[in-house]
């Protein structure tokens, strides 16, 4: 099972609002077929392991990360071919979050006579998969913030200057992050102050991640690297009913994709968490400034923070800080970081976890299969 866990992170990114699987098949104590789902609408991670396998799935244990669909989607359903395949024994790390789908895959199974295991490496494998399960029970993207800050909170000088806080290898985790998430989402003053291309820039061709911009007011200048690159990379507009109308048609005409969200001064974020999903946008990095970040946070809309610090001290009252929201009467209300991690990268060190006013399994919206 480890294995089958160890290949389905090869996945992290590429398989759009489908989980990342992996599959591993035994027989007589040698690995004879493995599998990872590699991206939507392609073979499923139990397809690709049992046509290694070949002859020798008869008679063999699978052991999978997800338990195996049931249902007819993009692709036929697992559980039919490895009940045709006449495996013994089959065993599933955890249950398919989906509450359409839940067990269903399990209990056809166990119909067919099959032995099933349930449970092995549980926490490990929906650790894999919270961007998916999230999606899959609220139609609501997965959100992960990261900054970069100094030992005293600020992510940029008084003047504004930010280039660069954090150090190489920090920066290239983050170029991974980005890989991995179907979106980035920045503010506008971000864009105005840094003119930032928010792709993804690793060492080998990545996936580049979709751009989304909160830009209340339609802000953002033509000549802005975002504007300017929208036909080859998809670019997302977050504004208000109070926004330019003219304005609106003009960035569309260049490419831009531009969607209302609500009717006051600020973009609604709530509202504009769910018109992503209706996009079918099931993760998103946040690597807003402070107000933005802020905002995300005090909404609860933060499923995970990275908190990349530097050795540095910038100081001033006006420079701004990694998080700016009204704040907290009493300190028994502060949101605290739970599950917390601790990395050293090199001369920065970098403090995950998550956020206790997350999103913790209640299902706010349906959603078909």
């Amino acid at each position: 099972m480890r294995l089958a866990l160890q290949l389905a992170e090869t996945a992290r990114g590429q398989t759009n609002i489908n989980p990342v699987v992996g599959c591993v098949v035994v027989k007589n104590g040698a690995i004879v077929g493995t599998g990872t789902h590699l991206r939507r609408g392609g073979p499923h991670a139990e397809v690709h392991a049992l046509n290694m396998a070949g002859d020798d799935a008869e008679g063999a244990t699978v052991y999978v990360t997800l338990e195996p669909c049931s249902h007819h989607g993009k692709t036929p359903p697992c559980v039919e071919r490895l009940i045709r395949d006449k495996v013994s024994r089959v065993v599933i790390a955890t249950i398919d979050p989906n509450p359409l789908v839940a067990g269903t895959g399990v209990s056809k199974l166990r119909e067919s006579g099959m032995e099933v295991v349930v449970g092995v490496m549980e926490q490990e494998a929906r650790a894999l998969n919270l961007i998916f399960e999230k999606y899959m029970l609220t139609h609501l993207p997965y959100v992960t913030m990261k900054t970069a800050c100094s030992l005293d909170g600020k992510i940029a000088s008084r003047t504004g200057d930010s280039k660069w806080i954090s150090n190489d290898a920090s920066r290239q985790l983050v170029h991974t992050m980005r890989h991995q998430h179907q979106a980035i989402m920045v503010g506008i003053e971000t864009v105005i102050a840094d003119n930032p291309s928010l792709s993804a820039r690793l060492s080998v061709p990545s996936l580049q991640p979709i751009r989304i911009i909160v830009d209340s007011q339609l802000r953002i200048p033509n000549e802005a690297t975002v504007v300017k690159t929208s036909i080859a990379n998809r670019t997302i507009i977050l504004t208000t009913e109070l926004a330019s109308s003219q304005r609106k048609s003009e960035l569309e005409a260049r490419g831009l994709e531009v969607i209302r969200c609500g009717t006051g001064p600020h973009v609604n974020l709530e509202q504009a968490m769910q018109e992503l999903g209706k996009l079918e946008i099931n993760s998103v990095l946040l690597e807003g400034g402070g107000r933005l970040n802020g905002s995300m946070l005090e909404a609860g809309l933060i499923d995970h923070i990275y908190l990349f610090y530097a050795p540095l001290f910038i100081g001033g009252k006006d420079a701004p800080g990694a998080l700016v929201f009204d704040g907290i009467a009493n300190i028994s209300e502060a949101i605290r970081l739970e599950e917390m991690n601790l990395q050293q990268i090199d001369n920065n060190f970098c403090v995950s976890g998550y956020p206790s006013n997350r999103w913790k399994g209640e299902s706010t919206c349906s959603q078909e299969s």
